[in-house]
């Protein structure tokens, strides 16, 4: 009998520490505590920490400020690893892996972490278990981390502690929701007994009932950023739906789409077909699983090609918007965070945009109901990024809808009576513009055929019949 799988398949912890207060980090804490368990948050951030003790989010993120309010007495924050690990029974390392000038996630600070980790375990007598969280490449868990847990503990992964990879699938901006309602949850065990104790203590975090799907430490890495990946495979494949279907009589991306998520081998997620996607995750997984398949000598040309395409997109889509657009008006972007509702604008569709139509020659403006404060930064060279709706719409002879944030809907009707020109990448505004009145070039909805003449000139010159 595994005398370690006895050992350790007791009843999940009651407290959790959680290394890393980050937007998942954070968010993972008040989540956690809110099931009912004492979390102790570690941060190398004071500040951090005195906002989490203060019962306040130390960073900005969906319901993170109530579920945090809600929960402040079982939560509390400290910037000391042993206080934390020595007073827990497992711990979640959310710490940042960025990527490195070859394309791979970096180890530093996870290294630093697992090293604090390793020096906490030592002090400790009884079992802890340790889940990697962190996005990492397959072998980082096993050959990169585990080795300094072992070296700064003097103890053995296995019969004294425990060792996870399990990730999360979430999104920003709704990282509480997606994280206490995952479709399954995926852990990589070093053995048995520490992917038994994790799924037990899932089962109690989680409140849909997610299924768990326990594997190899390799495997579990794979399948991360292999998921991810399909993803944006997805949205790229749609995207050049949308294309297409620009170039059709009566094209309309919707209509193919939706046609085509019925299909249960597909499925409707995903295939919307606007501009690429963006954020801290999404695109950096291509490029990170490229460099993992050339470095063990496999091939990834589909994920170098999706990355490209998505990368190009939004120089294609201002090359096709220059005859529509009048070369002295002023263009309003709306949408410059990579999604709605979030601060981020790390790779950002909107941004991309803007820098195209700037250089393209126009005059630009932005506006995001919340990344304003940081796409000013990024965009002092290229556009005026004007703090309320209403002002930047009403200073611009062309409106471009680059996110589908539902605060644009509300502008619908004054850009309706003012005649503004409207590019539509998301549709958003659909059912509010198209027939109303509008003139064919005063609302393009992205992926929709605009010339049916000419393009059925098109395809009558590709198909018609020889003359004998």
């Amino acid at each position: 009998m595994n005398t370690n799988a006895q050992r350790i398949s007791a009843t999940p912890p009651d407290t959790i520490s959680v290394i890393g207060l980050g937007k998942l980090g954070a968010s993972m804490a008040a989540s956690i505590a809110s099931r009912g368990f004492n979390v102790i948050g570690v941060d190398i951030n004071q500040r951090s920490v005195d906002l989490l003790n203060a019962g306040r989010a130390p960073v900005q993120e969906t319901d993170l400020e109530r579920y945090v309010s809600d929960n402040k007495s079982r939560l509390r924050a400290t910037t000391d690893h042993i206080d934390a690990v020595v007073n827990s029974k497992l711990s979640f390392v959310i710490v940042p892996t960025p990527s490195d000038d070859r394309g791979a996630f970096s180890l530093r600070y996870a290294v630093h972490a697992f090293r604090e980790l390793g020096r906490a375990l030592k002090q400790k007598a009884d079992y802890h278990l340790v889940v990697m969280t962190s996005t990492v490449l397959p072998g980082s868990t096993r050959y990169g981390l585990l080795p300094v847990l072992e070296r700064e503990s003097g103890k053995t992964c296995g019969p004294d502690f425990g060792l996870c990879y399990s990730p999360e699938f979430i999104a920003l901006g709704s990282v509480i929701r997606d994280f206490l309602n995952p479709d399954f949850n995926l852990i990589g065990e070093f053995d048995p007994g520490s992917g038994e104790r994790l799924a037990d203590c899932y089962a109690r975090i989680m409140t849909n009932g997610a299924p768990a799907r326990r594997m190899s430490l390799e495997n579990a890495e794979l399948t991360k950023v292999a998921l991810n990946t399909y993803v944006t495979t997805k949205i790229t494949f749609a995207n050049m739906l949308a294309e297409i279907c620009e170039k059709l009589p009566g094209g309309d991306v919707d209509a193919v789409t939706n046609a085509l998520g019925m299909d249960t081998r597909i499925g409707r997620k995903y295939l919307t077909g606007a501009l690429g996607y963006g954020g801290p995750c999404f695109p950096r997984d291509n490029v990170a699983l490229s460099f993992f398949a050339r470095a063990v000598g496999a091939n990834a040309e589909l994920a170098e090609t999706t990355d490209h395409i998505n990368r190009d997109l939004a120089e294609r889509a201002v090359d096709r918007l220059k005859h529509l657009i009048a070369p002295e008006a002023t263009v309003a972007v709306l949408g410059l965070s990579y999604k709605p509702a979030s601060v981020v604008i790390e790779a950002s569709q909107g941004i991309r945009l803007v820098k195209a139509l700037s250089r393209a020659g126009w005059r630009v403006l932005g506006h995001d109901p919340l990344a304003n404060d940081a796409a000013r930064v990024e965009l002092q060279y290229h556009a005026l990024v004007v703090d309320a709706l209403d002002d930047c719409v009403q200073q611009a002879e062309v409106i471009i809808i680059a996110n589908p944030d539902p605060a644009f809907k509300r502008m619908a009707g004054m850009i309706a009576e003012s005649g503004k020109q409207v590019i539509d990448f998301w549709r958003l505004l659909d059912k509010d513009l198209t027939g109303a009145g509008a003139q064919p070039d005063q609302y393009i909805p992205y992926g929709r055929g605009r010339d049916d003449a000419q393009a059925g000139m098109v395809l009558k010159r590709l198909w018609a019949q020889e003359k004998p």
